[in-house]
């Protein structure tokens, strides 16, 4: 199976809007073409979470039912592009700020519904989340110290560390702690593999996967560096990308995580 646990697509009036509403911002953001300035990446960063805690709000089955099919798997990310692109093309100068603000304020609000759901533990998610950014600083500094080159992607690059960095570490806890599953097949077979070494049963299998994704996420900083100098806008906007690759499925495991 090529695709994860849970992929399905919603019904065809529901892709028909999605689709529309997709092509309909993605046009006028090419139009537009608004800087990708370092604050506009991390202003974006509370709209990936919006992404993920919509998603966790569909699985606990407190989303409204008229929209419910917007927030499976794979609606869930088109809507939420459709979501923070409409706010970044009417937000002109103030993107970082409407940007930001708007979605902390719809990610404490799906927050909240889903917290209404079930009885809340936040410890787990709390140490992961510490244990998450620890490594990433570690990593950025060591990878300061080797290739000073990366300093150039400012915030941006320790972005994509701090996001990966908590998808590795949440997937570990929900394989080694909690017993849950891995819905998607590349990090199943990474987990599969250290499943089979003789360490499976002292430490678990989780730790791989938490290196695998610091390793590639480490890589990615590299090679980007020189890329964020030559063509700083498309730099920034690919590494935005594929930060939220990261912090959108390590989002959604904590969040669920407290409810589970």
């Amino acid at each position: 199976m090529v695709l994860p646990a849970g992929f399905a697509l919603p019904p065809l009036p529901y892709l028909l809007l999605l689709g529309l509403g997709v092509g309909a911002v993605g046009y006028l953001l090419y139009r537009q073409s608004p800087p990708v300035t370092e604050p506009v990446v991390l202003g974006l960063v509370p709209w990936i979470m919006v992404g993920a805690a919509l998603h966790v709000l569909y699985q606990v089955g407190r989303a409204a039912a008229p929209i419910e099919p917007l927030l499976g798997t794979p609606s869930v990310y088109l809507t939420t592009f459709v979501l923070a692109g409409l706010v970044w093309l009417g937000a002109g100068d103030r993107a970082p700020a409407f940007l930001a603000g708007s979605g902390a304020i719809v990610f404490l609000g799906v927050v909240g519904l889903v917290f209404a759901a079930r009885p809340v533990n936040l410890g787990l998610p709390l140490v992961g989340l510490f244990v998450s950014i620890v490594l990433a600083v570690i990593v950025w500094l060591g990878l300061r110290r080797l290739r000073p080159a990366v300093a150039i992607t400012g915030w941006v690059g320790p972005l994509v560390l701090v996001a990966h960095s908590i998808d590795g570490v949440s997937t570990a806890i929900g394989v080694d702690v909690l017993g849950f599953g891995e819905r998607t097949p590349a990090s199943r077979l990474v987990l599969d593999l250290a499943g089979l070494l003789p360490t499976a049963d002292l430490i678990g299998v989780g730790w791989l996967f938490v290196l695998v994704k610091l390793a590639v996420a480490t890589l990615v900083v590299w090679l980007f560096a020189e890329y964020v100098r030559e063509d700083p806008q498309h730099g920034r906007l690919l590494l935005a990308f594929i930060a939220a690759l990261g912090l959108g499925p390590g989002v959604h495991n904590l969040l669920l995580y407290t409810v589970a």
